[in-house]
């Protein structure tokens, strides 16, 4: 039942002596069992798109941890994938796309409803966990933001301050914003389809927003995610929303009380007593713990945990990490930030 998932209690801004626990890439390659999996599939796109695999992976985290919430394993990259660009993911360098930069290279995209055939082992994915997850945790299904999906069509590829984007949208903005609209109604039309298949509450991620400033970032972060939350609320209502514009500074407030979202994620540049004051008016606060503490370990990850735990115990608070959990994690410090989450119990 749903009363009975912390996940979505939180979701709902009731406060918590304990808040619910998933981690961004929980299911991934610092697991074993992630990487035997994945060699097992061949190539990226083939596990994200073969539905018996990719539940099992996002199957893997719950299994041996008991986290409060399992993530839909896929990628932000789907979505220009079923648009009819071409992608692979190369080791140790990521995602290759062919490019947007012309009006030639957009027109040969595919409409946005067109996207589900391509898709629907995903939503077949979604249809598997539902009736294989333990029944209080909460299935997170999600989507890239527009924006970002963007950076990644534009340049081919993932760049460290999104220059060609941004080049795109001074130099041809007419394009910029065909791209934006196609993409804006591709992702609604996705998450339309994850909640029909079995998804409880959609992650919005915009990893790139924080290269957005002033206007940009009104029109370019908060206005796609805004429509997104509303048309999919239109026809789900009670589908709750957390939105991830990462590294958004001071326009995380900006973003909260604007966007719609039901649950603000934030990174761990923020400073989480900060964050309680000025975000959590706005309802549910998801993160903001350093991947890097996964990593290291040690009585610095439990006094971390311990420290934003507290900060936010005044209102509704989702644990999570700042960010997405490395490969050089180590999976017993996992282990160590739920037990001291949970720890008095």
């Amino acid at each position: 039942m749903a009363e009975d998932k912390l996940l979505l209690r939180a979701l709902k801004r009731e406060k918590l002596p304990v808040p619910p626990i998933w981690i961004m890439r929980q299911a991934g390659r610092y697991l074993p069992e992630y990487r035997a999996i994945r060699e097992k599939a061949g190539d990226f796109i083939s596990l994200c798109l073969t539905s018996e695999l990719a539940a099992e992976v996002t199957l893997q985290p719950i299994q041996r941890y008991g986290f409060d919430a399992a993530i839909l394993f896929a990628d932000i990259l789907l979505v220009p994938y079923a648009l009819g660009s071409n992608l692979c993911f190369v080791t140790g360098e990521g995602p290759k796309l062919s490019t947007i930069t012309t009006d030639s290279d957009f027109n040969k995209l595919g409409k946005s409803d067109d996207i589900h055939d391509m898709l629907d082992p995903v939503y077949n994915t979604l249809r598997i966990l539902r009736s294989e997850l333990p029944e209080k945790i909460t299935l997170i299904g999600f989507a890239g933001a527009p924006w970002t999906v963007a950076t990644y069509m534009i340049a081919g590829k993932g760049t460290p301050d999104q220059k060609p984007a941004h080049s795109l949208m001074v130099h041809n903005k007419p394009l910029f914003d065909k791209l934006m609209k196609r993409l804006t109604k591709a992702t609604i039309s996705y998450l339309k389809m994850q909640v029909s298949a079995g998804a409880e509450c959609i992650k919005i991620f915009d990893s790139w927003a924080g290269s957005l400033r002033g206007n940009e970032f009104e029109k370019y972060a908060i206005e796609p995610c805004r429509r997104i939350v509303t048309e999919l609320k239109q026809a789900y209502p009670h589908i709750p929303v957390i939105g991830f514009p990462r590294n958004a500074g001071l326009n995380y407030v900006n973003f909260a009380s604007k966007a719609g979202v039901d649950c603000i994620a934030v990174d761990n540049a923020v400073d989480s007593d900060w964050a309680a004051r000025n975000l959590q008016v706005y309802g549910c606060v998801q993160g903001n713990l350093a991947p890097d503490h996964l990593v290291t370990g040690g009585q610095a990850l439990i006094d971390e945990t311990r420290r934003i735990k507290k900060a936010f115990s005044h209102g509704s608070h989702i644990f999570n990490l700042g960010h997405g959990i490395t490969p050089d994690a180590d999976p017993k410090n996992v282990q160590v930030m739920i037990d001291t989450i949970r720890e008095n119990v």
